[in-house]
């Protein structure tokens, strides 16, 4: 726009040098010869002018191409694409962050039509959290299923392998988004990862002075001094004159001495292998059976030996003799013995399950739980899902549903909660909990008891991860869409069985959809009697 308006004054100064020699024009070929070059001039200003215009349609014509391609696939299965976590990374980072980029871009000299049409949707982006909570998915898959970050760059994942990559560029900006949150474990990772591939020889915006900067001050504050000095010096050695480097190495090098020193040992050079997975150790958090739950989602530490194998069966169930299921029973399988944890086939027909999420999906908001001080529900980081809330009033479906885990159970769904549908997407995950209240009890629960049972709807298949696994006893029961499981929380006393802590590992691939019933006390007096001692 600058170029435009010195174009348009050189023009009105032109025609002003004509005004005054006119009479002249013809007469004075110095001041001719001076318009020349002032035209000259012009035309080289009209050049950049054009040359900018151009540069500027060129990118934009490359981002349209690339885009393009990009929208075929993902809006040919949005769910499919979706489902791989980097894609779901990309879009929010695309979405908040590059398409911002092409505004800024297109508002050198606007146009009017992109500008409007992004102000519409601009509304519904994901914005800078949306993008860190992407990243942040990311990670807690990584350390979940013990993913290395080379393996997300380049699309490999377990059982697959997708050209969804991350650039340079992405493995900078994940590392970025875990050093702003002082998690320097994942910082090391991904700032490992991004010098790695521009050292591969990948092209990338960022630099390697900025990467070496936030690498070495992470790996710093990982407690490794000799590779922080290592990776300082490097950073000195392509800028010099960085503002930070040369006082950050001269600390380290004085810090590592005087460890040194009251250790009385030797210097050892750093360590000429590349950072990995399981270099450093990952910092402990709040969740004290983290790695056991965390091997479970793996598939890894299951409890399920021959001995217990052989107690576990397969059935038909009528409930009870119930005249619905008679003609057509249920087929029953145990997926646990102690405590007893059944899986039911064939609960949810495919249209149940299509129309179920078609009702849910405009109600889909982020899970909430109940904190246990204030007992207001809100949002938290350990449960990492969508959630909807369904009632038998809302389509014949639901009714029937309903319907259908009371005469499987034998127990009502009159003082049962709503049926809750849940989604979980990229790195969806709900860390172990109890499903029951422990004493004192919820205000919502003195009308109609704690939380009796489960039963919990799979609706659909989940490529990879996924899993509800039970950390106390060692179980993992994977997702079968259309099948179900049930068990009970509470003992026939009333007490609390703390066994039955459980949780829903992230999803590695795909797209988790549940449905569940928290069944309540009241009402099942006589549909499951006390029992004669506290663990019955």
């Amino acid at each position: 726009m600058g170029k435009f308006l010195f174009f348009t004054s050189w023009v009105l100064l032109s025609c002003f040098c004509c005004r005054t020699i006119k009479g002249e024009i013809f007469t004075s070929i110095s001041q001719m010869t001076d318009l020349i070059y002032t035209e000259k001039e012009l035309v080289q200003s009209l050049r950049e002018y054009i040359k900018a215009e151009e540069s500027k349609l060129t990118a934009v014509k490359s981002w349209a191409k690339k885009l393009d391609a990009l929208t075929r696939v993902s809006t040919s299965d949005p769910e499919g694409y979706l489902a791989h976590p980097v894609n779901a990374y990309k879009l929010m980072k695309r979405l908040n962050t590059e398409w911002s980029e092409l505004e800024s871009l297109v508002l050198q000299n606007p146009s009017d039509g992109f500008v409007s049409n992004m102000s519409v949707h601009r509304q519904y982006f994901p914005d800078e959290e949306d993008e860190t909570g992407a990243a942040k998915a990311l990670m807690r898959l990584q350390d979940t299923y013990q993913l290395d970050s080379e393996a997300f760059s380049r699309g490999k994942l377990p059982g697959m392998h997708s050209n969804a990559v991350l650039t340079v560029d992405d493995c900078f900006d994940m590392g970025k988004t875990a050093y702003n949150d002082a998690d320097y474990y994942h910082a090391v990772l991904w700032m490992q990862q991004s010098l790695k591939q521009l050292d591969g020889g990948e092209e990338a915006v960022v630099s390697k002075a900025e990467i070496l900067d936030y690498l070495s001050y992470s790996v710093y504050q990982m407690g490794d001094l000799p590779r922080a000095i290592e990776l300082t010096r490097r950073l000195v050695a392509i800028d010099s004159s960085h503002q930070r480097a040369g006082g950050n190495l001269r600390y380290f090098e004085k810090l590592l001495f005087k460890q040194l020193q009251e250790s009385n040992q030797s210097y050892q050079p750093a360590s000429e292998e590349p950072i990995h997975l399981g270099t450093y150790s990952r910092p402990k958090d709040h969740l004290p059976e983290r790695e056991t739950y965390e091997a479970l989602c793996r598939g890894e530490g299951l409890q399920m030996n021959e001995a217990r194998r052989s107690r576990l069966f397969c059935r038909y169930h009528d409930g009870r003799r119930n005249p619905r299921l008679l003609l057509k029973p249920l087929k029953e399988e145990d997926e646990w013995d102690s405590p007893h944890i059944v899986r039911y086939l064939n609960i949810l027909a495919d249209e149940e399950i299509a129309k179920i999420k078609e009702l849910a999906k405009p109600r889909l908001a982020r899970a909430t739980v109940r904190d246990p001080k204030t007992g207001v529900l809100t949002t938290a980081n350990y449960r990492v899902s969508k959630s909807a809330w369904l009632e038998a009033e809302d389509d014949p479906v639901i009714a029937r549903v309903n319907q259908r885990i009371e005469d499987i159970t034998g127990l009502t769904v009159d003082t049962a909660e709503l049926l809750q549908v849940a989604n979980y997407g990229v790195g969806g995950q709900y860390e172990p909990h109890y499903d029951f209240s422990r004493r004192p009890f919820d205000s919502n629960l003195k009308v109609d008891g704690n939380r009796l049972a489960t039963f919990l709807n799979y609706m659909s298949d989940v490529e990879a991860g996924g899993a509800t696994v039970f950390p106390d006893f060692g179980a993992a029961i994977w997702p079968r869409k259309g099948t179900a499981v049930f068990w009970y929380n509470l003992f026939k006393s009333g007490e609390g069985d703390y066994r039955t802590r459980h949780a829903a590992c992230p999803v590695l691939v795909g797209s988790k959809w549940v449905s569940n019933k928290w069944i309540h006390e009241r009402g099942q007096e006589f549909r499951r009697p006390c029992g004669l001692t506290e663990v019955d």
